[in-house]
């Protein structure tokens, strides 16, 4: 069971270090539009986190059209968010110099959902079944599905990010966020579907990253560390206590309601995206070498990435490890 008092003691003796003289500006660029899976880094603004370790963070709100790591490179952004490990590894194969620093979500939350039928209970029983699927979704999870569980292209339709094709048909199954597409389902078209996580069936990617360039590496590692440390107890306190978090992001995204936060949260403790493997080995937003050797060899086997690619340029474990917490 996660002693989360224990872990906010520790967030607060943290929260206590002095500030630097001259605040170092970042500006941190996320992956969407604001949200519950942006908490922690709210919070951390909300509660002056940043603020304690000498930063005036700027959190730049994402969408459709944002491109995290063509922003960082471009210069737009110093700091951004990574959706999945394979954003990580792109920039390593196209010889961009950044690096994942921390991983807040242990799980990626990617999902296949069914509707509540009893032929489907598990992944392997989508085998040979249409499954709705981005194009996106193509060269990412989905030859992982087809090497573990033998699915086929031809399963493939398209999704287009609308609902209605799912909804409309009993038969269907789609991919999703964890987070996202379930709850919508339920409000638009009253029904609960069969959720199936990737992660709990095997699938080895982190997502929720902090991308960093390797300039600020080099030329400012204090700052990259603040920013860890801030972020790493923002969240902390996000998963108690969500409030001040989420009134920042009900100001960025006045469309969000106080539902789609609620239910988020809960998914996000649910099937602890956040506080398991090695977040809860060695402390939140903790990744491992052996984590991102089975992600790179397990997509090396099906063609995504060469064979011998330096997956190691796409991480630095110290920043998150640097203080470390052990979860019980």
């Amino acid at each position: 069971m996660i002693r989360r008092r224990a872990f906010l003691a520790s967030a607060a003796s943290t929260a206590l270090a002095s500030p630097a003289r001259a605040a170092t500006t970042i500006r941190f660029v996320t992956d969407w539009k604001a949200q519950a899976e942006h908490g922690g880094f709210y919070q951390a603004l909300a509660q002056g986190l940043y603020a304690q370790r000498g930063l005036d963070v700027k959190i730049i709100q994402g969408g459709p059209d944002v491109n995290v790591p063509q922003l960082l490179a471009g210069g737009a952004a110093d700091f951004g968010m990574g959706s999945n490990s394979f954003i990580a590894l792109n920039m390593v194969r196209t010889g961009v110099p950044l690096r994942a620093v921390m991983a807040v979500f242990q799980k990626d939350p990617q999902v296949l959902m069914s509707h509540p039928r009893r032929d489907i209970n598990s992944l392997a029983d989508m085998k040979g079944k249409p499954v709705l699927i981005s194009a996106a979704t193509m060269t990412a999870f989905w030859p992982w599905l087809r090497a573990k569980f033998g699915f086929s292209d031809t399963q493939i339709r398209r999704y287009t990010n609308n609902l209605a094709p799912f909804i409309l048909d009993p038969n269907a199954i789609q991919e999703g966020y964890l987070t996202s597409e379930p709850f919508t389902v339920e409000q638009q078209a009253h029904f609960k579907p069969k959720v199936f996580l990737l992660a709990d069936y095997g699938y080895p990617g982190y997502a929720n990253m902090v991308l960093v360039p390797q300039k600020w590496i080099d030329t400012n590692r204090k700052a990259v560390q603040a920013f860890v440390d801030a972020s790493r107890d923002g969240w902390l306190h996000y998963l108690d206590n969500p409030a001040r978090g989420n009134a920042l992001i009900r100001r960025d995204n006045p469309d969000i309601t106080d539902a789609i936060l609620a239910q988020a949260l809960d998914k996000m403790k649910r099937y602890e995206l956040v506080i398991s493997g090695d977040g809860r080995a060695f402390g939140l937003g903790s990744m491992s070498d052996a984590q991102w050797r089975l992600f790179t060899d397990t997509m090396v086997s099906e063609g995504l990435y060469p064979r011998g690619l330096d997956y190691k340029r796409a991480y630095d474990l110290s920043f998150a490890r640097a203080t470390l917490q052990k979860f019980q």
